[in-house]
């Protein structure tokens, strides 16, 4: 089977991560003589951790929450995918250099247009600014949609603005929480993205937005996989709304980061069935 390579997710937390499960299967499902582990780094041990991942030979990481911006820094290059996003999900250690990629927009971009078709021409709400939405909202404008982002700090949506203008010369519109204005973004938007941690467990009851703020032909798309019926996925269907659960968008970034480890085609049934097993036991 070849020589044992190690991959790792890190983020801060991890426990109950499906992606290990969900690797591990794949893998096997390929032949591949690797292993996937979750390992829980804080913020301040970051840059020991990468440190410690070059030296020990890691063949590949995932970055999950919080560290998906701040670990640019001390990679050694960026795929454009990660330098248009501003952000990294995906590592590959390529003989002691690590380089830096970022699946999380393609792969909900992917999910998304499986479910509802192309998203070109289609106005989209997406929540939030950090690491996941800056790489979806420009896999999205990539996509020809029409986008808008509203976020809790505006200065932080603000910046993510001025960099999608630099770097693809597309405008977007940026908006507050304010319930008022979220309700009035929603009554105009054919999607709903939530790209934010709102949600996740263990604040299971916290949502953004509630059913008396959405509309019937609205399509509701939460990546928060934890747990799969979500607080605002729950909301939506109390308005008549599609839902879309993060599940997807989590099998096809992992399936497109181990398709840059290993240059194979990735199970993603494979995946999925594994992430799908996991989920009774780790969500519930």
């Amino acid at each position: 089977m070849g020589e044992l390579k190690v991959f790792m997710l890190i983020g801060d937390p991890v426990e109950g991560s499906l992606s290990p499960a969900m690797m591990n299967a794949a893998f096997r499902a390929l032949k591949l003589n690797y292993i996937y582990v979750a390992v829980r780094v804080p913020q301040k041990l970051l840059e020991s951790a990468i440190t410690g991942a070059r030296k020990i030979g890691i063949a590949g990481l995932n970055v999950t929450i919080p560290h998906k911006i701040a670990v640019m820094k001390f990679l050694d290059g960026l795929d454009e995918s990660a330098s248009l996003a501003g952000a990294v999900n995906t590592i590959k250690n390529s003989r002691g250099k690590l380089l830096g990629f970022n699946t999380d927009g393609e792969g909900a971009l992917r999910n998304l247009e499986e479910r509802i078709g192309r998203v070109r021409g289609r106005k989209v709400l997406l929540l939030g600014a950090g690491g996941a939405a800056r790489a979806i909202a420009f896999s999205l404008l990539c996509a020809g949609a029409e986008l808008t982002i509203a976020n809790r700090t505006l200065a932080r949506a603000e910046e993510l603005a001025a960099l999608i203008e630099k770097k693809l010369g597309k405008k977007l519109k940026i908006i507050s929480m304010d319930p008022n204005k979220l309700k009035k973004a929603i009554a105009d938007a054919e999607v709903l993205i939530n790209a934010t941690s709102v949600g996740m467990r263990p604040k299971v009851n916290e949502t953004l937005v509630t059913a008396d703020m959405m509309h019937r032909n609205l399509i509701v798309y939460d990546i928060v996989y934890k747990p799969l019926r979500t607080r605002l996925l729950r909301e939506a269907g109390k308005a008549g709304a599609m839902t879309i659960d993060g599940l997807g968008m989590l099998v096809r970034q992992g399936a497109l980061a181990l398709e840059i480890w290993t240059g194979r085609r990735a199970p993603i049934k494979v995946m999925e069935a594994a992430a799908r097993r996991e989920i009774g036991d780790v969500i519930g």
